[in-house]
């Protein structure tokens, strides 16, 4: 019965775009969370996932979706502070872990902040790494924290140490800061695209806990085209050994060939699409992320990186996966 229903819904798209095939779930699937859900989905009035052949259009899919774009260009870069660069004493007092940097200010307008064994109550005050500061009597040692962005080619494994492989993708970002930074979950060597990296553990827990439901899109080429009950069969769950997966939106790239798909999920499963698309009988030629928590590709070549932006930093931290 439900392929019944499912398949003149399909066929009666004249331009084949299968993105009415999300609706399915709201007649055949009842999730509790759908609502919540929308609250972390990137929102822009028109997204597209093309190559002049298919179409990838949703609601909420970043407005452009092949190479992948930010928000805001001009926003301006954050860098990691240097042991000769100044920074402000509230932000020297919030990264050390104390408090936010409005409640730092607080703290230095009560004369609580020392710097240099001297009391600073002045706003905007400065100070290098190197000056001792203390608070309640206590030395502070704030930890830099890092955030950068890379386009992640293939064959690179994102494992810090151990196994014994060549080439890992922390060694392209190496050189970016003397801070020791992680990857923000993973991507197999056979998956390109972004990934994040980060000595934030607080905001790598964040994003990478399945009750936050991080977005992530992903561009998947198949050895054969991809039949629309299986587009289906993946939006209404694919039993794997490890639980049943869902995604939330799936089109096809390429209406041409149908080997080219756009695929929205929040799963947190390891080789989750590769995994789903093989259950279904094809084999996964070639994987690409190209969003992840509202972070894309834009400007950013295969193998290349940048620092997050504050305004993007800020999102994160603030659940804003836009």
């Amino acid at each position: 019965m439900r392929r019944f229903l499912a398949t003149p819904k399909l066929q009666k798209s004249t331009k084949h775009n299968l993105f009415q095939i999300n609706s399915l779930r709201s007649v055949h699937m009842s999730r509790s969370d759908d609502n919540n859900r929308k609250n972390d989905r990137p929102k822009s009035n028109s997204g597209n996932f093309n190559k002049g052949k298919g179409n990838f259009k949703s609601n909420s899919v970043p407005r452009k979706f092949t190479k992948g774009k930010t928000d805001d260009d001009s926003d301006k870069l954050y860098k990691p502070s240097r042991a000769k660069e100044e920074i402000r004493l509230n932000r020297y007092v919030a990264n050390a872990g104390v408090c936010s940097r409005r409640e730092a200010d607080v703290l230095i307008a009560k004369g609580l902040v020392m710097v240099n064994g001297e009391v600073v109550t002045e706003m905007g005050h400065k100070v290098l790494r190197k000056d001792v500061v203390r608070y309640n009597d206590k030395i502070l040692n704030p930890e830099n924290l890092v955030y950068i962005l890379l386009n992640k080619p293939k064959d690179f494994a994102t494992t810090i140490e151990g196994e014994n492989v060549e080439k890992r993708a922390i060694d392209l970002v190496r050189k970016a800061c003397p801070e020791r930074l992680y990857p923000v979950g993973r991507l197999d060597r056979a998956t390109s695209g972004v990934l994040l990296f980060t000595n934030d553990g607080e905001l790598s827990e964040q994003l990478t806990n399945p009750a936050n439901k991080v977005a992530k899109i992903y561009h998947v080429t198949t050895d054969k085209p991809v039949s629309k009950n299986h587009m289906v069969d993946m939006l209404e769950g694919i039993k794997l050994e490890d639980g049943v997966v869902t995604v939330d939106k799936v089109e096809y790239a390429n209406l041409e060939t149908k080997t080219e798909l756009g695929i929205v999920i929040d799963s947190v499963k390891n080789r989750v699409v590769h995994r789903m698309l093989e259950k279904l009988g094809y084999d996964v030629k070639k994987l690409d992320r190209v969003y992840f928590a509202g972070l894309t590709k834009k400007n950013i070549s295969r193998s290349k990186w940048r620092f997050l932006s504050e305004r993007e930093i800020n999102s994160l931290k603030m659940k804003r996966f836009q």
